[in-house]
Parts: structure tokens; sequence; C-alpha cells
């Protein structure tokens, strides 16, 4: 797998888990919503850390997360040598 189709698929990835998560979020309890936000903001750090992310794609993605889903919680995106931040 070449690398800018390993860093499509990762942000497919995280736009169908994002997607996800805010279409669950309002059916369970507060604390886990954030628990979930969370899990996918150091998922998306760890992505970015590796190298299967670019950062500026992955504040793109949750940008347009939470545009379609406003009610999600804003977050911010820390990784070493990266510090953007993120509205999700």
């Amino acid at each position: 797998m070449t690398e800018p189709t390993r860093r499509e698929r990762t942000a497919k990835l995280l736009i169908a888990h994002l997607d996800a998560l805010a279409q669950v979020a309002s059916g369970i309890p507060h604390a886990e919503t954030e628990r979930l936000i969370e899990r996918a903001t150091v998922a998306t750090m760890r992505a970015v850390e590796l190298e299967l992310l670019e950062a500026e794609r992955a504040v793109a993605i949750w940008d347009a997360a939470h545009e379609r889903h406003p009610h999600l919680p804003h977050v911010e995106l820390e990784a070493p040598a990266v510090q953007v931040r993120l509205a999700a």
C-alpha cells in the first residue's frame, strides 16, 4: 500500500468514526460521549504522529465533522511538534 493510499484510508476511517460517534452520542450518557471523543482525539494524534495523517487534514476532518454535527464538543489536538486546534 502506498503512503498516499494509506493516508487517504486513515482519513476515511476517521471521518466514518466521527460520524458514527455523532450518531450515537445523543443516546448515551454525556460522560461516555466525552470518553469516546477523548479516544478519537488520541487516535487522531497518534495517526498524525505516525504520519498516517497530516495535521492539516486532521483539523479539516474534525472541522467538517463539527459542521455536520454541531452538538459534538470542541477538542484540541496536541502532538509533539504539532499544536493545532480542532473543532469536534
